[in-house]
């Protein structure tokens, strides 16, 4: 498949030169982010945002994150995570966690449970472990 970068590459000028305001985000929650149109396999967002919702996995500081993405491409295997979000089936793409800079969030959509955390958190650990 071919990609036209150029709208993502407008985008994403607009948002490093947006004017940065506190965005106050914490572990566990899930936010709508931007995360633009990728390379091969690594997941793409959507609409005109390029957007996609992402679970904030580790805050290193006020500026930056770990974000683990999220489809609604429900699969099974170490490389993923079920849970729902707001009625909805989800899966954590563990493959995919990547450094996202708070200049990438959008808005809040909710959070997740410490239960379903906690299992994140091993799967990641398992994942690193391989």
């Amino acid at each position: 498949m071919q990609k036209d970068y150029t709208e993502w590459h407008k985008k994403k000028t607009e948002i490093q030169n947006k004017n940065r305001y506190p965005i106050f985000f914490h572990e566990r929650e899930v936010w709508w982010c931007s995360l633009g149109s990728n390379i091969g396999w690594e997941e793409d967002g959507k609409n005109s945002n390029f957007s996609r919702s992402v679970i904030i996995f580790k805050k290193f500081n006020n500026d930056v994150f770990w974000a683990v993405p999220l489809s609604t491409k429900v699969k099974h295997s170490k490389f993923y995570v079920s849970l729902n979000i707001n009625n909805t089936d989800q899966i954590a793409l563990l493959s995919q966690m990547r450094l996202i800079d708070t200049k990438r969030l959008i808005r809040k959509l909710g959070h997740i449970s410490n239960e379903k955390y906690n299992e994140i958190q091993k799967a990641v650990i398992n994942l690193v472990n391989l």
